[in-house]
Formats: C-alpha cells, sequence, structure tokens
C-alpha cells in the first residue's frame, strides 16, 4: 500500500495491528485503561489530537486502543530513503514538509493536503500531535496550529460539508520507560469546528487561535497538567506518593485523581503560599531520603510489616523459585535484549520505542522457534504446545516474582531500620506522614 490508497483498509495492516496491539495491551503494558471512547463515532470526520509526551508509544496508544486505521503525519525528512518510505506508508504514515527542510520541499505539502483530505472523507480518523515534538514533563506545551490549519482549510476545501471534528485525547503513563506499567487513554469530546466557520471567514488567523486556545483547554481537561516549572519535580512526585497506590483502578484512575491533587494544589498556591510551599519541601524531602534508604512508598505507607507475613513470603518465594527461572527465558529474550539496545539512545523519552519495537521484533523472530522446539523436544504435539503456551505466563509470573521479593526485602528492611531506630528512618516517616495528613487536609 503506497501513498496513493493509503486511505483504504489494508487486511494485510490489519493483521499486523491486531498482533502488535496484543503485544502492546497484554505483554509490553499490564493495563490500558480507556476513557470516553464513546466520544468516538464512527461516522465523524475526525482529527485526533493527543498530548505528545512518550514518543512512538503516544501515537501507538490512540492507534491501539481505537477501532479503525487512523492516518498519521510525520515529520517528512524520515521519508528520504525510499524503502522507509514504503515501510511508513504501509504503516499508514504521512510526511509533512517544514521549512527547515527547505523551501522548495514545503509545496509537497499541497499534495499532503489533499490527501488529509481523502483521509477524513473515508473516516479513517487523522491523528496530529499538536505539541509538534515530544517532551518528558506532564504539562501540555503550546500547540502548533497546525492541526487547526488542516481541520479549517480540509472543510473549507470541501465548501464546508464534512463537519470535521477535533476529538483532544489525554494520555498518561505510570511510568514513561518501563516494562508492565500503567497507560491511561482519554478521548475528550469533540470540538466542532463548524463552531468556528463564521469566525474563520472574517479573519482565519483570529479563528485559528481560538480554535487552538479552546483545543488545548480541552487537553489539559482530560490530561495530567502540571502548570508549575518551578514546583515541577515536587508535584510530580507527590503524586506517586499519594495516588501510586491507585494506578490499576479502572472505577476511578489515578489519572483523575492526579488532575484532582494537581488543581487542589493550585488553588493553595494562590490561597495559602506557606503551606503549599511546606507540601513541595516535604514532597522533595521524602523523594531524596527514601531513595537514600531504598524504601518504597508502598511500603512506607504501611504501619506494619507483620514478621509471620514476611516469613510466609520467603518461603513462597523458596518453592517457586524453579518457575522463576523457567519464565526468565521468557523476559531474558524479549525484555532484557532490548534494554542493552536503550543505551544506545539519548533521548530517554525514546526509551519505551525502542524496547517495545523490539520485543515486538524478537516476538516474531523468537516465539516461533520456540513453538517448533517445544513441539520437538516432547513427544506428544498437545503437550508441546501446553508448554510453549506456558512461556509467557511463566514470564509474567517472573516479572511479578522479582516485584513481590522486592516488597519483601524491603519489608525485612523496614524492620531493621525500626530495631535499630534508626534516625533517619524516623525522620523519613515523620515527614512521610506529615505530607500525608497535610495533603488530605486539603
Amino acid at each position: 500500500m503506497g501513498k496513493e490508497n493509503i486511505e483504504k483498509y489494508s487486511a494485510r495492516y490489519a493483521l499486523l495491528k491486531s498482533v502488535a496491539g496484543f503485544w502492546h495491551n497484554n505483554v509490553f503494558y499490564r493495563k490500558v485503561i480507556v476513557l470516553g471512547r464513546e466520544n468516538i463515532k464512527p461516522d465523524d470526520h475526525a482529527i485526533f489530537a493527543p498530548n505528545h509526551q512518550n514518543a512512538l508509544m503516544d501515537a501507538l496508544a490512540v492507534l491501539f486502543t481505537h477501532k479503525g486505521q487512523p492516518i498519521f503525519l510525520a515529520r517528512a525528512d524520515i521519508f528520504k530513503r525510499k524503502t522507509i518510505a514504503a515501510i511508513l506508508y504501509f504503516l499508514k504514515i504521512l510526511p509533512v514538509y517544514r521549512i527547515r527542510d527547505g523551501f522548495s520541499s514545503v509545496k509537497g505539502n499541497d499534495e499532503i493536503f489533499l490527501k488529509t483530505i481523502d483521509v477524513l472523507k473515508n473516516n479513517n480518523g487523522l491523528v496530529i500531535l499538536p505539541e509538534g515534538d515530544h517532551v518528558g514533563f506532564r504539562r501540555l506545551r503550546q500547540l502548533k496550529k497546525g492541526i487547526c490549519r488542516v481541520a479549517f482549510q480540509s472543510d473549507e476545501a470541501t465548501g464546508f460539508t464534512l463537519n470535521i471534528k477535533i476529538i483532544p485525547v489525554g494520555l498518561e503513563f505510570s511510568n514513561y520507560s518501563r516494562f508492565r506499567q500503567v497507560l491511561t487513554v482519554a478521548y475528550g469530546k469533540p470540538i466542532e469546528v463548524s463552531e468556528y466557520f463564521n469566525s474563520y471567514k472574517v479573519s482565519p488567523e483570529r479563528a485559528l487561535n481560538e480554535l487552538r486556545s479552546r483545543l488545548s483547554d480541552e487537553m489539559k481537561g482530560i490530561m495530567v497538567h502540571i502548570e508549575s516549572e518551578e514546583d515541577y519535580e515536587a508535584i510530580d512526585e507527590l503524586r506517586g506518593m499519594i495516588n501510586g497506590r491507585f494506578s490499576d483502578d479502572i472505577r476511578f484512575p489515578k489519572l483523575f485523581r492526579d488532575r484532582i491533587l494537581v488543581n487542589k494544589l493550585n488553588l493553595l498556591k494562590t490561597s495559602d503560599q506557606s503551606l503549599y510551599d511546606r507540601i513541595c519541601l516535604l514532597s522533595l524531602r521524602v523523594k531524596k531520603k527514601a531513595k537514600e534508604l531504598n524504601i518504597d512508598y508502598r511500603l512506607l505507607e504501611k504501619k506494619k510489616h507483620p514478621l509471620g507475613w514476611l516469613i510466609a513470603g520467603i518461603i513462597g518465594i523458596v518453592f517457586t523459585f524453579p518457575l522463576f527461572i523457567y519464565g526468565n527465558i521468557f523476559n531474558l529474550t524479549f525484555l532484557e535484549i532490548p534494554n542493552l539496545q536503550i543505551r544506545k539512545i539519548k533521548d530517554p523519552q525514546f526509551h519505551s520505542s525502542i524496547r517495545y519495537g523490539l520485543s515486538l521484533a524478537l516476538a516474531f523472530v523468537f516465539l516461533p522457534v520456540y513453538l517448533i522446539l517445544s513441539l520437538f523436544i516432547f513427544s506428544s504435539w498437545w503437550l508441546g504446545l501446553i508448554i510453549f503456551l506456558t512461556l509467557p505466563l511463566s514470564g509474567l509470573f517472573a516479572w511479578n516474582y522479582y516485584l513481590q521479593f522486592r516488597r519483601i526485602t524491603g519489608g525485612f528492611r523496614i524492620r531493621n531500620l525500626i530495631r535499630q531506630n534508626s534516625a533517619e528512618f524516623n525522620i523519613l516517616r515523620k515527614n512521610h506522614t506529615e505530607l500525608v495528613n497535610l495533603v488530605a487536609g486539603l
């Protein structure tokens, strides 16, 4: 499939998407929470506008939580090689030329613009990351005008008959780069571009600014937006301390809890600056001391760490150790090999993209090999198939085994600090308790 018919349905692409989506939603992430899916209507001519914090994973978050075959826009310089360009067109990605690519190249956008109209007419959905580039901060930056310009000009070129809608999308990653994290995707209510037609006919530039401002406000309403640059580290860390245990909550997702917390802190900053400063100070103190003592916030929240529970945990760890070793066949292949490659990547926001892409590629290579080996080693084909199917399950078990081991050893560490009456630990617990109580009082 090339650029000419990129908006057409592709069965090969659908197959690849289903496989890659399964790996994304069930293996790479431990949970994908989707909110507001009812805001996506199959008959709408829609442009999706997600925030951009985590490189390629932002686009994949929309792709794998959306049933259709949306088209993406990407910078044109990655299309220079014909082989790469062919792959990108197959993946339903169109180039956008920038002035830095040369004034003559910018003319190529005329052709791309006509193609985006075909995409919107075909109800594929167009995905544009309106911030332009990615930055690893939970903050919405100034939006580019390009997404609004595409919306207005596409409607204008079709006699204002498409009734294009822009759907704001809020993305939240519990951690940007690690495996087995939680991804939350929130689809906001569509913005009717037609509401700005009268303004556009009088002054296109004013209408662009009005629509961009509206889109920015709508996006901030469905994502974690920490406005303060000065206190960003303290507020961002506070989310984990207070709401970390709710990461897997579907009924009231952590995204909502974080937004409430950030909004309360914003109000507090204007009403009680001294209390706001105290909370930020304690957040940074707790972060620093917890790191020095190697103590997880989840363990710090517990008032007691019963010795009986810890011993029972150790016994369970010992007895299931062989299964842990077996599970690492899967983890070492698909999780650790990508880790070796990310050391070469300077931009940390690309780490998860590399991890996901390489782990998926390795799955295409090694899973068939493991299947053949299982069928060859065991005399019964059904037994070999069962052994093969246990590989990914045991891999996930091994991952959770490691987390459980850390919780148990952390519990023993805290008991030891309490027994020694550690002054540093007492300060940490005192600061943490005060911080939790201050936040609860908000």
